[in-house]
């Protein structure tokens, strides 16, 4: 006789490396990606001219079909991590980030480089899925939310830092060597999970690779009204921001004049999500982090109202554009870590899965609406101010719904007792 149970249980042990050192080690291997999108920004002028890529607009398409890619190669990673684990998958991931890497460094047209970029993206999502299927592993709640904005704070560095890698790469050598710096990153990116990182997957949670089984795992995290809300609404925030970084180096760095300053503009902006998420890993546990991301879905929303506005005047300067685009994106970071560990909560016994369909969604919703934002770029701050707008409202509306029209409630408390979903007891 078998019957389900719910009760109250510690989280898993502690891997033999310490809290500061896992939380780096999950922070980089997420890095990866951001540094893969970001560090091509200022090569993109020169990636075009030597590939020969004849509309302007095109040449953003280095940076938009590597997240969109990355959004449906995070289908393949969680289940996988669910059946064999989250180390080896995580592994198989950095390989195959190194080998593509050195491919796309090779490349000699740009139709082929895009291919290359579509498969590392691919090859390479577990970086953005298993860190939080390994950190859903050991926390929960509020905790996950907190350890979540403490890594993204780490994170968020490599955005602020990665255009200046790739400019200071391009003063003494081609774009073609951005990737080769790339590949030796992932290389000892892997050597430390592979010496240092211990495996956190339950046993009890092993899912088999079945295709009703995982298939059933996805269709259940994707479905779930408490968490697709703010799935669909984290996407459309990423969207916003993504269509910002696409259309970045035109708007910034030549519509708005930065020229070669734009690396350091661009990187201020990362630096202000830094410390936006540095900040709500200190009070999020206080507040909640349904407080937190709402209060700030709604500040982001009266701020591209702003901007709409200072999009109008003809006259808009770069001291105009950037502080409020800056305080923007700073709302980014009170949102991304909360929306995702909130999602993920009902899940620890799938947390694979769920967050391989999560990330899944989260990435082609995001990544297809920073296409269309970057390519609607018309030589001014309009459309990106639209975006921001139309995204915010809509997000709101979906937490919303998520939430039966309730917004700013404290479900996990501090000092509650986490519940978790155990397996089957048999008798």
């Amino acid at each position: 006789m078998s019957s389900p149970q719910t009760a109250t249980r510690s989280a898993p042990a502690t891997p033999v490396m310490g809290p500061r050192e896992f939380v780096v080690l999950m922070a980089m291997a997420m890095a990866l990606q951001a540094l893969a999108i970001d560090a091509m920004l200022p090569a993109l002028g020169q990636i075009a001219h030597d590939l020969h890529v004849d509309d302007p607009n095109q040449r953003q398409l280095v940076v938009g079909v590597f997240l969109i890619s990355a959004g449906l190669g995070a289908l393949i990673p969680g289940s996988l991590a669910d059946r064999y684990g989250r180390r080896p998958v995580l592994l198989g991931s950095l390989a195959l980030y190194f080998v593509l890497s050195i491919g796309c460094a090779l490349a000699q047209d740009f139709t082929t480089l895009l291919a290359l970029r579509a498969a590392q993206a691919i090859g390479s999502a577990g970086l953005s899925v298993l860190p939080s299927a390994i950190i859903r592993d050991r926390h929960g709640g509020d905790a996950m939310a907190r350890q979540m904005s403490t890594i993204s704070v780490i994170f968020m560095l490599v955005p602020m830092v990665a255009p200046t890698i790739g400019q200071a790469v391009l003063l003494v050598a081609g774009w073609r060597w951005i990737f080769a710096l790339l590949a030796a990153m992932s290389l000892l990116v892997a050597l430390w999970v592979g010496l240092r990182l211990e495996e956190t997957l339950d046993p009890a949670h092993r899912q088999p690779i079945q295709p009703k089984t995982i298939a059933t795992n996805m269709i259940t995290a994707a479905a779930d009204r408490s968490s697709f809300g703010y799935v669909v609404g984290a996407g459309l925030i990423m969207g916003a921001l993504f269509g910002y970084v696409n259309c970045s180096q035109q708007l910034v760095g030549e519509h708005f004049g930065a020229g070669t300053m734009f690396p350091l503009i661009f990187g201020a902006t990362a630096l202000c999500m830094a410390f936006a998420s540095f900040f709500n890993s200190r009070i999020v546990e206080r507040f909640g982090a349904r407080r937190v991301s709402h209060a700030a879905v709604l500040v982001s929303i009266v701020l591209s109202v702003l901007q709409v506005w200072l999009a109008g005047n003809p006259h808009e300067t770069l001291l105009t554009f950037m502080p409020v685009m800056a305080l923007n994106i700073c709302m980014v970071g009170f949102i991304g870590a909360n929306f995702g560990s909130i999602s993920l909560q009902a899940f620890a016994h799938m947390a694979g899965a769920a967050s391989s369909v999560q990330a899944f969604l989260r990435m082609v919703i995001g990544s297809g609406l920073g296409i269309v934002i970057g390519l609607a770029f018309d030589g001014t701050a309009r459309p990106l101010a639209l975006a921001f707008l139309g995204c915010g409202v809509t997000a709101l509306l979906l937490v919303l719904w998520s939430e039966h029209g309730r917004l700013f409630r404290r479900i996990n408390p501090p000092g509650a007792p986490r519940e978790v979903t155990l397996p089957d007891a048999h008798c």
